[in-house]
């Protein structure tokens, strides 16, 4: 019994010292890299099977186990973890609009960039520049450099107007050929600096004082005091011009002269059928200047002649005007645009190359208006006069104008609403013009010697246009002959534009108080289209006039904003405009320079902006983000203040507003 336990004690010792062999035979191949451990397996459902080799996981991998085992473990609970942030604010609306698309009263217009106001001091680096790309980001650098102030000779200088060099090329100048739109061709030779103020410029008088009144410094020319100011039309009291209201055909004043044509024909109806009013040979325009007080529109035109600066008279007044000449093209305004025509010694021959000239009236008087004519033929008995009276009325007969009144010294002819007396003359002279004219076609076309046909429709007469101030809403019969894309939605693209400028208009004068703006009278729209605009002006009861300009380079639709009660032309604004310098308070460009700048140099646009824009005016440039921030900085080269803001649609919409400041003075 104690040798059979002995000898189970030898063999258990025996298989201890085994497995321990074992074991540090296992651990030892394990750790060591160059003796892989390597395991046999036999199969055991064939004995005929060869072996195979598994090569361990663990092949490229060593440990040190002592590390391992005096490794003391870490019984410190976990750090704790950090507190979730805080939800971020909610973020900050740049839109003037609110959840709902109303307009807010909260709407924060921002602080002025500095940049602005490095680009305005009186620092003398040529350039400006941004890192502002046409996204916004910063990759792309705009360099514009500095505008340099003209030269003093430049102070009134009017480019399509005052280029001697093709004037003197002219084969002739015996129609007024002189007086017309002689560009310069050459860009080298384009205008490319700041036109100067005369010294002592100040802010323009407000309407309705200017009106009366005007600072001399601001148009120091004394031409018009010593030819007509014993007519009544201008006198120069100490530092001011006065305008006692006269002129030339009615030196009592232009208020009872208007009476005395309203009573002579009622049916004109001043305000209310009568809303449009051309004043030819208009002088300092105070015909225009008094009609305004009678809810009428007047486009006062005069040439760029001797009587120099009356269309800058006007204006600095705050009265609708526009140089221009009747001499061998057509004027810059659409067929059938003005409900009365008015020349009072217009100094011009109405009966010259067989009338082409009042050919002209006729195209732009609309069907069933009224042309009214104040001079010495009229009621002269020299035989002279009386010679010329009756070439005046065999050339009204063959246009089928009927004389309506003939009084004192003022006759009205009435024109007809339709084509039928142009039919039934024994004698076809002048004839009508050919199915293929285009009385609307305006720009550098020549004049015709032919009758304008009237539409077949009516539309553009009298007839068919409602009375004022209805007809500023309804969307007019010729809508429908403007050539646009749209064809069948022309009436609700009208009511559209309408009721969106309507709210930005709203939203511009309570949020940026234009009411508060001491000048803001001339205003000119670049790119009128409908002219929503203006008629928002008119509705937020604003007391200034808009001059719509509707490019050459789209629909034409300078009928429909005649049709609507308000004025315009037609312009390329690839070349200047015709007007002085220093004449609109607000210059308006919406969705101009991407279109025009396909075919324009935008800088030249922007300095004729300058040009024509009064020192304290401001200009409001609407347009998509790739031309917007090359805008900014030739403004800011200009010496303008410019600030960007969003549009209405938010800090991501396509379009940004630039508002821009033109500084007051520059001398």
């Amino acid at each position: 019994m104690k040798n059979s336990l002995s000898g189970n004690i030898v063999v258990r010792l025996i298989a201890v010292a085994a497995v321990c062999l074992a074991a540090f035979f296992v651990g030892k191949n394990w750790s060591h890299p160059s003796n892989p451990l390597s395991f046999y397996s036999f199969s055991s459902s064939s004995p005929s099977s060869s072996h195979f080799v598994s090569i361990s996981p663990n092949l490229n991998f060593s440990f040190d186990l002592s590390s391992m085992i005096n490794q003391t473990v870490d019984s410190s609970p976990p750090p704790l973890l950090p507190p979730p942030p805080s939800p971020p604010p909610p973020p900050f609306r740049f839109g003037i609009i609110d959840e709902n698309g109303a307009m807010r009263d909260d709407f924060d217009p921002g602080m002025l960039d500095s940049d602005l106001e490095e680009g305005n001091s009186t620092k003398t680096e040529d350039t400006v520049s941004t890192g502002e790309n046409f996204d916004g980001g910063t990759d792309k650098i705009i360099t514009v450099k500095r505008f340099k102030v003209c030269g003093e000779e430049m102070r009134e200088y009017i480019p399509c107007l005052d280029n001697e060099e093709a004037i003197k090329k002219l084969e002739s100048t015996e129609r007024g050929e002189r007086f017309e739109r002689h560009c310069l061709e050459q860009e080298e030779k384009k205008l490319n600096c700041l036109i100067p103020v005369p010294k002592g410029y100040k802010t323009p008088i407000p309407w309705p004082k200017s009106r009366d009144e005007v600072w001399f410094n601001n148009v120091p020319h004394t031409r018009l005091v010593e030819d007509k100011g014993g007519q009544n039309w201008i006198t120069r009291v100490k530092d001011k011009f006065r305008f006692p209201g006269g002129g030339t055909q009615f030196i009592h004043g232009a208020d009872q002269y208007i009476d005395q044509i309203s009573q002579m024909v009622p049916e004109i109806s001043l305000g209310i059928k009568t809303r449009t009013v051309l004043d030819i040979g208009c002088g300092v325009a105070s015909f225009g200047a008094y009609l305004l007080s009678r809810n009428v529109l007047t486009m006062s035109i005069a040439p760029k002649d001797v009587h120099e600066n009356q269309i800058q008279f006007a204006l600095e007044r705050g009265v609708p005007a526009v140089v221009s000449a009747f001499a061998t093209r057509r004027l810059s305004f659409p067929s059938q645009a003005f409900d009365l025509v008015h020349c009072s010694r217009c100094r011009i021959n109405w009966t010259r190359d067989d009338g082409i000239l009042l050919l002209e009236v006729n195209r732009m008087l609309r069907a069933g208006g009224f042309f009214a004519w104040a001079a010495q033929p009229v009621y002269k008995h020299e035989e002279a006069q009386q010679e010329a009276w009756k070439e005046m009325e065999d050339l009204t007969g063959r246009l089928c104008w009927e004389l309506v009144k003939k009084e004192g010294y003022v006759a009205i002819w009435k024109k007809p609403l339709n084509n039928s007396c142009y039919l039934s003359r024994l004698i076809n002279q002048p004839p009508l013009c050919d199915e293929s004219d285009d009385p609307n076609n305006v720009w550098y076309v020549k004049l015709k010697p032919c009758i304008s046909k009237l539409p077949l429709n009516g539309e553009g007469s009298t007839s068919n246009i409602s009375a004022w101030p209805a007809r500023l809403h309804e969307p007019p019969v010729r809508l429908q002959s403007v050539e646009m894309d749209a064809y069948l939605a022309k009436n609700e693209l009208f009511t559209a534009e309408s009721r969106f400028w309507n709210e930005i208009v709203a939203s511009f004068i309570r949020v940026f108080k234009w009411r508060k703006i001491s000048r803001f009278r001339n205003v000119m729209d670049m790119r009128a289209v409908f002219g929503g605009f203006a008629a928002a002006l008119i509705d937020q009861k604003m007391d200034a006039w808009v001059m719509n300009v509707v490019p050459t380079s789209g629909p034409n639709t300078l009928p429909v904003i005649y049709d609507r009660g308000l004025l315009g032309v037609a312009h390329d604004w690839c070349e200047p405009f015709d007007t002085y310098p220093r004449t609109y308070d607000f210059l308006h460009a919406s969705g101009l320079f991407s279109v025009e700048k396909k075919r324009c140099n935008i800088t030249n646009i922007l300095l004729e902006m300058d040009r024509i824009l009064r020192p304290g005016g401001k200009a409001y440039i609407r347009d998509k983000k790739s031309v917007i921030y090359e805008i900014k900085e030739i403004v800011r080269a200009m010496g303008w203040k410019a600030d960007l803001r969003d549009t209405s649609e938010g800090p991501y919409a396509m379009r940004k507003v630039l508002m821009c400041d033109k500084p007051l003075p520059r001398s």
